[in-house]
């Protein structure tokens, strides 16, 4: 697979893998990913593509796909979703894991914090997050849940009944992540989720 090209040098490439056994052979829709683009595509207001993949629950293909959007394709970050439970299929955080070269546990923390605020079984899931380097590129990765309702909870947070914000999401924290590690500069529709960036990171608003 060729890099893919950017549009804009602010433009963030965005690999969005669904793993799931059933879906990837067609036995019923993949609704990973479309939870995701329709996600993304109100909560970022600076420019962004998506490279997706939807694949069965193997460590091995898992790990190759990871692989190949981080250092062909060039993606900044690369969400997954799917395959993070306790069952014997459920490899993904062991196959994420493998192609790393840093963990970032707090991901994987905050997302089962969210999720005890609704099940006393989010303490069984097992999703994690790492950073891929190369010799010339970075990319975080970060291992969602499976449900959209669930995606939706942990990127955005969780709010009261007069929207104020009472626990946060774990996407105000990927842009600066994704400044640390080289990537390009991303802005969020604060209505949806503010990205948190030290004074001294923040630029000045966008223009047009």
């Amino acid at each position: 697979m060729t890099k893919i090209a950017r549009n804009h040098p602010d433009e963030i490439v965005i690999g969005l893998v669904s793993i799931s056994d059933r879906a990837s052979t067609g036995v019923y829709e993949d609704k990973g990913i479309p939870a995701l683009q329709e996600w993304l595509g109100a909560a970022l207001s600076s420019p962004w593509q998506a490279v997706t993949r939807l694949i069965q629950d193997d460590a091995a293909t898992i790990s190759a796909t990871l692989i190949e959007l981080v250092d062909e394709a060039g993606c900044d970050l690369v969400l997954t979703t799917g395959g993070t439970g306790p069952s014997r299929r459920d490899v993904t955080p062991e196959a994420t894991l493998a192609v790393a070269t840093k963990e970032m546990p707090g991901f994987g923390e905050q997302m089962r914090q969210i999720s005890l605020n609704f099940v006393p079984t989010a303490i069984l899931s097992r999703q994690a997050a790492v950073i891929r380097e190369t010799a010339d590129h970075a990319a975080l990765i970060v291992n969602l849940p499976g449900q959209p309702k669930s995606i939706r909870e942990t990127l955005e947070g969780l709010r009261d009944a007069a929207g104020t914000l009472k626990v946060p999401g774990i996407f105000a924290a990927v842009p600066y992540c994704v400044d640390l590690i080289g990537g390009p500069y991303v802005e969020t529709n604060e209505a949806v989720v503010k990205a948190f960036r030290p004074k001294n990171a923040i630029r000045a608003p966008r223009q047009g």
